[in-house]
């Protein structure tokens, strides 16, 4: 049996314009094209499927008047009572922690500054991606890498007045380091003289104090000898076909601009870094994600579109804000709402101050006053007119 034409099916497709968004209107057509290649496409189906999909799309639209928001909350809220408090490892590497369930969940919707653990998923371009010992070294590169981390010793010598560094030289083989390199890059750091004895390195500051010997011990330890800032640890683990990099801690701006690096599928679980780096729009497809991912983890389903109505609600003003009292439940136009989430006296008493007015526009405000809320039965206002009997003219 001959099936219908590409041509037909994009004639037949287009006619849902009117009904469908444009994205799943051109998704339709290439699936079905795609189909209509591999097997014939009778008329009879291809109707059937262009209702089917008119259909279920109509179906899932919202209602005028639907409580959209409170729909959401107890479809987020409810699932988020079952989690379980734990931090697991990720991805099955030991080395790297992640925060899961519940807390994570408070992280993302609070839109934390910096998120408890800070984790970044980076892709290698394809040179690197194939080749294990490259990898491996991009990742050791990147490595935040202290002088506390290449020392196996440290004392503070008063007599002669110097800080004693002893090098560990397992680790400076690992990390690629000889001591002359680290007793450079302390002498810049300190502005201070260094002397190299073997694998012992003396601090020898000009006419020192013991308070001043202490001090300067603090700081050579924290001296970055090499690695991106931020990076605290690297894993290189192969996924699929390729090896694919897994960092603790978290600095998207630099690891962006190396060249090693695939800019197009490198991620970073910090959202307000993503938000810097890549704009709003970024960081609500991150929160979108993050959530989900959560979510996913502990075995709940939830329908992402509720998800997405929270992280349009954190981004709609061009900024990420939280879901609190300093972002968007404190930002609310209502005095009642607002005084209702929490602080309820200070902001009573800043609205008096300041003489607002509540319109009593929206579901909490009306609540409180008693009244029917604008929502479902309450959005639509009927008149009856008197003295009319049913049915007459």
């Amino acid at each position: 049996m001959a099936g219908v034409s590409a041509d037909t099916i994009k004639t037949e497709v287009r006619k849902l314009r009117d009904v469908l968004p444009d994205a799943v209107v051109r998704e339709l057509e290439g699936s079905l094209i795609r189909v209509g290649k591999e097997r014939a496409i009778a008329r009879e189906q291809l109707d059937e499927i262009i209702e089917s999909v008119k259909l279920a799309y109509t179906g899932a639209m919202v209602e005028p008047g639907e409580a959209v928001g409170t729909v959401a909350a107890q479809s987020i809220g409810e699932p988020g009572t079952q989690m379980t408090l734990r931090t697991f490892h990720y991805a099955g590497v030991a080395e790297l922690n992640v925060t899961l369930g519940l807390p994570r969940l408070i992280e993302i919707l609070d839109a934390r500054r910096t998120p408890s653990t800070a984790l970044m998923t980076i892709y290698l371009t394809e040179k690197l991606a194939k080749n294990r010992d490259k990898a491996r070294a991009f990742a050791q590169e990147i490595e935040m890498t202290t002088v506390e981390d290449v020392v196996s010793q440290t004392e503070t010598d008063l007599i002669n007045m110097e800080f004693v560094v002893t090098l560990d030289r397992a680790r400076m083989r690992q990390k690629d380091l000889t001591p002359a390199k680290v007793a450079s890059v302390i002498k810049a750091a300190l502005k201070t003289e260094v002397i190299v004895e073997g694998n012992k390195l003396r601090i020898k500051p000009e006419a020192p104090t013991p308070s001043d010997l202490r001090r300067i011990a603090v700081k050579a330890k924290g001296i970055p000898l090499r690695g991106v800032e931020g990076i605290n640890r690297v894993v290189v683990k192969m996924e699929g076909n390729e090896y694919v990099v897994y960092t603790e801690g978290s600095n998207f701006a630099e690891i962006l601009a190396l060249p090693e690096v695939d800019k197009t599928r490198t991620v970073t679980n910090d959202i307000r870094e993503i938000e810097e780096v890549l704009g709003v729009e970024a960081a609500r497809n991150a929160i979108i994600n993050e959530a989900v991912k959560t979510l996913e983890e502990q075995g709940l389903d939830v329908d992402i579109r509720h998800i997405m109505l929270v992280a349009d609600m954190m981004t709609n003003d061009g900024e990420v804000r939280q879901i609190g009292r300093h972002g968007v439940s404190g930002g609310k136009a209502s005095v009642l709402a607002r005084a209702s989430f929490e602080v309820t006296t200070k902001h009573l008493l800043d609205a008096c101050i300041r003489g607002e007015a509540d319109r009593l526009d929206g579901i909490i405000e009306n609540v409180i006053a008693g009244q029917p809320i604008p929502l479902g039965t309450g959005s639509v206002e009927l008149v009856m007119r008197r003295g009319e009997k049913v049915g007459s003219k």
